[in-house]
């Protein structure tokens, strides 16, 4: 009888604190999540204040052509690729990952002080490049998300972070469109830079850094330490991204094909409202059936979008395809993200994220002036074609792809 008290004791000393180790564990993950959450959310509030009006205010209130636009655009989207790249990069290599993401967030606020501003276009230029700059946050958070989840729920995570984005979206373009009409372009956007700058606060103060005893050096990632599916993976992504142009194109065809202009961030809320609802199940659903299969939905929802824009739609269609568009965006962006995590090394995360926004950002360049001057060029529709066909390719090279954990799911 005293054999079986001194075991169950023994048993109990080694197995409580090991619980206890495991409950603060999912504490401090379930604390980190939240708080970048809460980030995201303030400042996409301040991001989508902005984005409703955007290609307004380039074409109208600085008087720049659909070929500059895109330029933008697209030179933004190829930025914020090579800041996640090299962030992404040097998180890995000194072992850090917060001092990229509240500087990230400052960085945005700053630039948007500067669009308020600007007179002319080329004013853009260097506070777009400021603003994309502050992506350097996304490599090292999303690193950081992915090492303190696991494969049952790494999807869930980023979904819930993307809807979080999407959902201060929402809220941001709701302020825009009831007080557009009031401070106009330029009072908004000094107003936008205030959430960003909370953020950066809010992660300097609450994010901790696990502190380890020992250093790993950090000898910089090489190609033989991927392996052919994460470069398919990323080679079907840059495809789809040489025909994926910005959102900016989608609004000013609602414009030309009869929708005021003061209904134009309307339907932007509509698109970033879907997106915010459907992201978080989109990733719980890719933890439970893979994720191969909900990024060809994605892919199904945006050809669905394209072929509605070319058939010459009426209002109530052209509203069903922002509806569409936030899903395809609700469904691909986290899953992405956890699937390039997924494929690549552990110790590599960070570099393999930012290398991978990097490699498809750079395609959004091309991407985004190549829309403009097939739009300018040939039409309305020739667009939307070329992203038809350029999608199908991403697709099919995505059936032939691997992960890890295929088996799991």
């Amino acid at each position: 009888m005293n054999l079986i008290f001194y075991i169950s004791i023994s048993l109990n000393y080694n197995y409580l604190p090991k619980m206890k180790r495991i409950e603060n564990q999912e504490k401090e993950t379930n604390k980190t999540i939240r708080t970048f959450a809460l980030a995201s959310f303030l400042n996409d509030v301040g991001s989508d204040i902005i984005f409703p009006i955007w290609p307004l205010f380039v074409t109208t209130a600085l008087k720049a052509n659909m070929t500059t636009l895109g330029f933008l655009d697209g030179i933004g989207e190829a930025l914020v690729s090579l800041s996640q790249a090299l962030s992404g990069y040097l998180s890995d290599r000194i072992k850090k990952r917060k001092v990229f993401i509240w500087t990230g967030y400052f960085l945005s606020g700053l630039s948007r002080v500067g669009y308020s501003f600007s007179t002319v276009w080329t004013h853009l230029i260097p506070l777009k490049i400021l603003d994309r700059a502050g992506k350097i946050r996304s490599a090292p958070r999303d690193a950081l998300v992915a090492d303190v989840s696991t494969d049952e729920n790494r999807g869930k995570n980023f979904g819930f972070l993307r809807m979080m984005d999407h959902l201060g979206g929402v809220c941001g373009i709701l302020i825009c469109i009831a007080f557009f009409g009031i401070l106009g372009y330029r009072t908004l956007f000094a107003l936008a830079a205030i959430p960003s700058i909370i953020s950066a606060i809010l992660i300097f103060s609450s994010i901790k850094e696990t502190k380890t005893n020992k250093i790993k050096v950090y000898k910089g990632i090489s190609l033989k330490d991927l392996d052919k599916n994460f470069f398919l993976f990323l080679l079907s992504n840059s495809f789809y991204a040489l025909g994926f142009f910005s959102y900016s194109f989608l609004l000013i065809y609602a414009k030309n094909f009869g929708f005021k202009i003061t209904f134009v961030p309307v339907l932007y809320l509509i698109f970033t409202a879907t997106a915010s609802v459907s992201s978080f199940p989109f990733g719980k659903i890719s933890d439970i059936i893979g994720r191969k299969s909900v990024l060809l939905f994605s892919y199904l929802l945006w050809v669905t979008v394209c072929f509605i824009f070319v058939l010459k739609p009426d209002h109530p269609m052209i509203i069903l395809s922002f509806i569409l568009y936030g899903a395809h965006k609700g469904a691909l962006e986290p899953v992405q993200k956890t699937f390039v995590s997924e494929i690549a090394p552990k110790e590599f995360r960070a570099s393999c994220l930012g290398g991978f926004q990097m490699v498809t950002g750079l395609c959004a360049l091309p991407a985004s002036l190549i829309a403009g001057m097939l739009w300018e060029s040939f039409g309305i529709f020739v667009p939307f074609y070329f992203s038809l066909i350029m999608t199908t390719i991403s697709g099919i090279m995505l059936l032939f792809i691997k992960r890890p954990i295929d088996s799991i799911n």
